[in-house]
């Protein structure tokens, strides 16, 4: 074997191969929310302007591409926090995360139906997501409630609680709109009585 193919373990990517994965990532997400799950991974691949050996060499089945979208998508959100928080105000970076967060929940409609499928039992998954939000919806609330934009009661559950409701009740492809009116809606509520 030419020991200049190897690569050494723990090395990070050649740029181009991370590009690639990125973009195989976000044409999937946008893939399995237009049309389902059961996309065509080579169309994927098509999409993201790489060949199909590139895509399997990334995630060599469907679970792990669906896994990765959905890991991706929960560490964007935990992420954007702390940008969220360096660039805006306290109340306009919560409101910010949760616009995010109603984003997030359409992603995690379609794709946790088809991990619980091939994956049988993705609690693992959707736990270590959980606690990136977790912590980020916290961090938000902790700092609009100390400049003082937010009432000192609120529960940041209880705004998770709200959007995923909406989500779960939905009947219509129009439910993004309506959560999104709800952040609003949960803001102003989340306001001190003067």
């Amino acid at each position: 074997m030419d020991k200049k193919h190897v690569q050494p373990v723990g090395r990070k990517p050649r740029a181009d191969a991370q590009q690639n994965r990125t973009r195989i990532l976000e044409v999937a997400k946008e893939a399995f929310k237009k049309s389902g799950v059961n996309t065509s991974l080579d169309d994927i691949a098509k999409q993201a302007g790489v060949g199909p050996g590139t895509l399997y060499r990334h995630f060599p089945s469907r679970e792990e591409l669906l896994t990765a979208v959905y890991r991706t998508e929960a560490e964007k959100l935990a992420a954007a926090e702390q940008k969220f928080a360096e660039t805006l105000s306290p109340v306009e970076a919560l409101r910010a995360w949760m616009l995010l967060f109603v984003d997030y929940i359409a992603a995690k409609q379609i794709i946790a139906p088809a991990l619980n499928a091939l994956v049988g039992d993705p609690k693992k998954i959707f736990e270590a997501s959980y606690s990136q939000i977790w912590e980020a919806i916290r961090a938000l609330v902790r700092r609009a409630i100390e400049s003082g934009d937010i009432r000192e009661d609120l529960d940041p559950i209880d705004l998770l609680r709200a959007l995923i409701g909406v989500a779960n009740i939905a009947t219509s492809p129009d439910w993004q709109q309506s959560a999104r009116r709800l952040v609003d809606i949960l803001i102003m509520g989340s306001r001190p009585a003067k």
